[in-house]
This record gives C-alpha cells, sequence and structure tokens, in this order.
C-alpha cells in the first residue's frame, strides 16, 4: 500500500512509484508479473492527468493498492476527500466495465463502508475506469452519510472531469473527514469461511485476519492455543488432544484452518469432515483461487487442494483399512461431537468394504497414536450442530480417551457444561481446562451479537426472552415474511457488490414443492454444491438465483451473506403447550416425531439454518392453503405470530409485475 497527498503524488517520479508497488507486491504475494507493472504504469498516468492544474485536491490522500485482506485483492486506489471517498478501479483490455467490474468496485466501496473505521460515516462512490465507459450524462444519485453508489464510470481521459463533478456535489459534512490519517485508521474485515480458507492458503495476510475484529479477541488467543499445543507436542515428543468449543459462527473452522494452513502446514496438517458439502466447497475454492481463473492450472490446484481438506470418513476408511502411520501428524476434525457412537460406527459399515469395530473417536485415536515420536487432535465442537442418528457426542470421545490414557487432554470449560450427558466430556485424568479454548464472540453475524443468543431464545420457546434480546441492541438481523416473492425481492435488492443471497430449508420440509420450491441442493454431488456456493448469477446453478433450496445438509459449516429461510411443517409452534412441535411428512400426511433424538436433531436442523447468514436472514414462512392438509394456514399462521411475538419485524408485501424476479426494487 502506497499512502500518498496528491501534491506528492503528482511530484513523485512514475517510474519510481511503479518500482515501490512492485517491490511491495513482491514481499508479500511472492509473484511479480509483467502485466501487473503496465497495469500500474497506465493508472498512474491516468492518475497524474485527472489531479494536474487541481490545486484544491493537493492536500488529499491518494492511497494506491489498498490491501482488503480479503482472498489477497487490493483497491487499485482510494481518494479520500474530506467531504467523501472514492474507490477507483481500473480495467483495460477488452473486459472494460462489465457487470463484474461494477460489483467489484461496488463491494470494495461497501469493505470500506462497514469495516473501516474511518469510512463508515462517509459517503463511499466507487468508480470504474476504463477505455470503453459510455460517455454522456450522469444520473447522480443523492449523496448522504454512509451512502455507497455503483453507478459510475469513467473513461481515462474523463477521469478528471468526473471526480471533480463528484466533489462539487458532495455535501459539505458536519465533522470533516481526517483525510491525512485515514490509512492508518483500523481495518478490520470479516471474511467470509471461504475467503479466508482461500487467503489462508495461499498463505495472505494469515495474520490479517486472525485478528479480523478487535473485539473478538479471543480469537486471536484460541488460535494461540491451538497453536501453542502443536509445539509443545512437537517439542516434547507427546500426542495431545485439544477440544475447542464456541457458540455457533464464532470461528472455530477458521482457527482450525489456521491451523492446518499456517503453523501445521510444514507438518502435514489436514482439515477433517464428515460434512462432504463443506469438502467439495472448501477444495474448489482454494483451486479456483489458486488457479486464478487459468483453466490449464484448475485440474492441478484442484488435485493439490484435496490433501488439505478431507473426508473424515475416506481418512479414518484408509488407514484402518491398511493400519499404515498417516503422513500428518496433525489432523483437525470440524464438528467432531458429531463423530459415531460404536453402535452406529458397526452398524453403518457393516456392508462396506471397510468395517469399524469400535466408535469414530477410538479408531481415529489409534490412528494417530500410530506416530512414536508426537501427535496432535484438534476437536472443533460446536454445540447443538448434531442433525444425525447416532452421533456420540463428546461422552464417545471422553470413553475413548479413558481407554488410552497416554494421551493429553486439553479442553474448553464449556465441555463439562454441557445440559445433556451426550455432550459432556467427562473428567479424566491429567485434563487440563483451559478458558482460551472456548470462543464467545459470534464473528459470522455482522450486525448484532447476540443473533446467536436470540437464535437459543426462539428454539427453547421463551419469546420473552427473545423480544428482550431483540429489544436490547442494534436491529435484530431477522425479518418475517409471508410473502416469497417479497423476499426474493429483499435478497436480491440487499445481496450487492460481491455479496450473495440464497435460499435454504430443513430437508424435512417436504411441503414446500406446492409453493415450487420442490428443488434440493444434492449435497453428495461435489459440483452441484460448488457451483451453488462459488457461482454467481446469471448463472442458474448458483445460489443467487433464488432457484433451488440448500438444506441443513449442504450447509452446514458455511455460509452465506443474505439468507431466506424457507420454513417448514416439520417444524410448528404449539402456544397452549409452550413447545415446538417437530413432524416428518410420510406418504401423504404428516407424523408427529416423539423420539428424543430425532427431536433434537430436527431442532439444531433449524439453528444450524438461522445461522447461516453473515448480515441477515429472511424467514419466509408460508401462508399455507386450507384446501390442503398438510398445509394447514392456522399450523403456519402461529409459527409466524410466534416469531413476532420474539421482536422480528415484518417485511412489506411487494406487487407481483412480468419482471418482478429479476428486478430488485424493495430497498
Amino acid at each position: 500500500m502506497e499512502a500518498l497527498s496528491v501534491a506528492a503524488f503528482l511530484a513523485a517520479d512514475p517510474q519510481a512509484l511503479v518500482e515501490r508497488l512492485a517491490f511491495a507486491d513482491q514481499q508479500r504475494f511472492s509473484r511479480n508479473q509483467g502485466q501487473q507493472l503496465l497495469a500500474w504504469d497506465a493508472s498512474i498516468r491516468i492518475l497524474r492527468v485527472a489531479f494536474s492544474d487541481w490545486p484544491e485536491a493537493s492536500d488529499w490522500r491518494l492511497v494506491l493498492e489498498y490491501d482488503m485482506r480479503r482472498l489477497g485483492r487490493r483497491i487499485d486506489a482510494v481518494l479520500v476527500t474530506p467531504r467523501g471517498i472514492i474507490v477507483l478501479e481500473f480495467k483495460t483490455g477488452a473486459s472494460g466495465v462489465d457487470a463484474q467490474a461494477r460489483r467489484q468496485a461496488e463491494d470494495y466501496a461497501l469493505d470500506l463502508e462497514i469495516f473501516h473505521s474511518a469510512s463508515d460515516d462517509h459517503p463511499i462512490l466507487p468508480i470504474v475506469v476504463a477505455s470503453n465507459a459510455a460517455t454522456g450524462p450522469t444520473a447522480w444519485p443523492f449523496m448522504y452519510r454512509g451512502f455507497v453508489d455503483a453507478g459510475l464510470t469513467a473513461s481515462p481521459r474523463g477521469l478528471g472531469i468526473l471526480v471533480r463533478e463528484v466533489w462539487a456535489r458532495l455535501p459539505v459534512p458536519p465533522n470533516l473527514l481526517d483525510v491525512q490519517n485515514w490509512d492508518q485508521a483500523p481495518y478490520r474485515p470479516v471474511p467470509g469461511i471461504i475467503d479466508a480458507a482461500c487467503t489462508l492458503y495461499s498463505h495472505h495476510g494469515v495474520a490479517d485476519i486472525a485478528s479480523a475484529r478487535a473485539e473478538a479477541h479471543n480469537l486471536t488467543t484460541t488460535k494461540d492455543a491451538i497453536l501453542d499445543a502443536i509445539a509443545a507436542a512437537r517439542r516434547d515428543q507427546h500426542h495431545v488432544i485439544l477440544f475447542v468449543t464456541g457458540i455457533p459462527g464464532a470461528g472455530k473452522t477458521l482457527c482450525g484452518l489456521n491451523a492446518v494452513f499456517g503453523a501445521g502446514r510444514d507438518a502435514g496438517a489436514t482439515f477433517l469432515t464428515g460434512n462432504p458439502t463443506l469438502v467439495h466447497v472448501l477444495r474448489e475454492a482454494l483451486a479456483r483461487d489458486a488457479a486464478q481463473g487459468n483453466r490449464d492450472k484448475l485440474r492441478a490446484a484442484r488435485l493439490k487442494t484435496k490433501a488439505s481438506v478431507q473426508k473424515l470418513p475416506a481418512f479414518r476408511d484408509e488407514y484402518v483399512r491398511t493400519g499404515h502411520i498417516p503422513p500428518e501428524h496433525v489432523i483437525v476434525i470440524d464438528e467432531a461431537q458429531r463423530a459415531w457412537d460404536e453402535r452406529q460406527a458397526i452398524r453403518a459399515t457393516a456392508t462396506r468394504p471397510v468395517q469399524l469395530s469400535a466408535s469414530e473417536p477410538a479408531h481415529l485415536l489409534d490412528i494417530m497414536a500410530r506416530h512414536a515420536d508426537w501427535a496432535a487432535i484438534i476437536c472443533l465442537v460446536g454445540g447443538g450442530q448434531e442433525i444425525h442418528d447416532g452421533e456420540g457426542g463428546l461422552a464417545e470421545w471422553g470413553g475413548a480417551l479413558a481407554q488410552r490414557p497416554s494421551w493429553r487432554v486439553l479442553a474448553a470449560p464449556e465441555t463439562q457444561r454441557s445440559g445433556t450427558p451426550r455432550q459432556t466430556l467427562p473428567a479424566l485424568d491429567g485434563m487440563a481446562l483451559q478458558d482460551s479454548l472456548h470462543l464467545s464472540v459470534p464473528m459470522r453475524s455482522l450486525r448484532n451479537s447476540a443473533a446467536a443468543s436470540w437464535v437459543e431464545a426462539v428454539l427453547g420457546g421463551d419469546p420473552s426472552a427473545a423480544r428482550a434480546i431483540a429489544s436490547a441492541g442494534p436491529a435484530l438481523p431477522f425479518v418475517l415474511t409471508r410473502d416469497l416473492h417479497a423476499m426474493r425481492q429483499h435478497l436480491r435488492a440487499s445481496s450487492r457488490g460481491e455479496r450473495r443471497a440464497g435460499l435454504v430449508g430443513s430437508s424435512g420440509g417436504k411441503r414446500r414443492r406446492a409453493d415450487g420450491l420442490g428443488v434440493e441442493v444434492p449435497h453428495m454431488d461435489e459440483a452441484a454444491v460448488a457451483h451453488w456456493f462459488l457461482n454467481r448469477w446469471p448463472d442458474v446453478r448458483a445460489s443467487d438465483a433464488l432457484e433451488t433450496v440448500a438444506t441443513e445438509f449442504a450447509c452446514q459449516g458455511l455460509e452465506l451473506d443474505y439468507v431466506g429461510l424457507c420454513w417448514g411443517g416439520d417444524m410448528l409452534w404449539l402456544p397452549l403447550q409452550k413447545i415446538w412441535q417437530c413432524r416428518a411428512f410420510v406418504g401423504d400426511q404428516w407424523n408427529q416425531t416423539r423420539n428424543p433424538e430425532t427431536i433434537a436433531n430436527r431442532t439444531n436442523t433449524y439453528r444450524v439454518l438461522l445461522t447461516r447468514a453473515r448480515y441477515q436472514t429472511v424467514i419466509w414462512v408460508p401462508r399455507g392453503d386450507r384446501s390442503d392438509q398438510t398445509r394447514n394456514p392456522d399450523e403456519l399462521d402461529r409459527v409466524a405470530q410466534f416469531l413476532q411475538a420474539c421482536g422480528v419485524e415484518t417485511l412489506p408485501e411487494v406487487v407481483a409485475s412480468p419482471r418482478a424476479d429479476t428486478v430488485a426494487t424493495l430497498l
């Protein structure tokens, strides 16, 4: 990042500026492409022409290659004026100004507005500069504090004229922006799990991501505790297992990925998960990022990423079958509390080529114990995420460890505070409890840190507690609608820049198909889930198309910026009993679920679905149909009424039009 006053920029030698940018780029990214050098040279020359003979701008701040710390991306230039901020994105070649260029520039501006402490109270205007930029009159927006616009473009020759017009139209704020210190103000982005994985994998900005939010102080503390335990095991030659706990969206996966791609990289660490969707999406995202759009490199990149993110069943079966010592000294197990108990492990593998004889925890401990010198297992534990039968919980890990006393055990105190025996880690000889292994600050929900607590109150059937949470802080990141069209419109209008939206719903909500939402993302199809999470509209396979629904099996462990949650008839509120009723659709009717484990799994399903959004969740409760006994309007009305009693605001309905689902008009 090169920060100069406009006057200093004009006085500097252009070639020297290019050389300084190239040196900084090489230090950070270990690459220096000739095409990039030419692009810098061209943009610097354009900027020199734009600001020449403009004394009023001489004290403004010009920041070149501002590091966004998301996927290693950088803004080409940021112009900081006393009245507002202008983001400049230069495009060369045939692409020029297209939808992707506008979206990218807008996304940069939105990042500054949300995460840059000195920018969130000032207008921010992104401008795409390209040779094919349209000329003619500009439809000027109304500019106000916190405003971000995405409609400005300029040709290289017209940039200076446009910036002068922007300056003349920017309102004079009561407090002028501190131009000289803007680039020193804290910028703490909170990347999504896919962005974070790509950044960590490519070894760009690991420290920046680990300290993403100032208030999430224990994210750094937990990361350090994990890395210290790995270092101690390696130094002192012993076997250690860690149990890291956290509320939904607190950054457990981020800490695990940092262990794999950071300190554990040279130990051949790997990230293991029983969630096939997470494996497919992370692998494809890492490969696409590494290939940088080069199709010839993509195949090799896909092969390389397979070692870093693995399916837990495949890893387990390989080393149970062969008896070999795995090359990895460090394994990170995602959602470790969902490991199979002995009964489920034996039953589920009875007809498979590799048959298990003990619980998954027992097999995994024995596999890693084959390392005669040292090994580390990091168990990421997320309460309330169990959605399958036979998931043994922490009690299963405790039983396996009790029979293997050679393992040193470090655990968060929360492992001993669960309300259920299944999710309680029993006290073990020599076990050390560390507060630093618990993540209590939500990272996923960016607008209200109490979102996870609100979800717990809702699923716990406590509307008073939920309403108190909703009224105590910032606006609740949940809204309610009975109008499917209104939900789609709102999601499209909200998903600006690179932000993305998608529809999610319970796998038990079988009657969604009556409203046209019967197609689910096939979570076992690698290509389908990668397209849904990574591709963008107008690709109809992408989540942005808002056509297919991701169930809990497809979206667990992943996230979207904006979520449309399609409530199903499998979870109804009974106001007289003041409890949730769980049901299963069998044949042509609903049957009440009575098995406690099945009820817990269904409740956990909605916990997963309600905690997938980074910015906002729109909850759509269908209206039902009195002519259809499987979609009783009264039952669905009671769900909506309960959510309103919990403090959820309601979206206004919209009037359908021939282009209703393609033009976002609801703001």
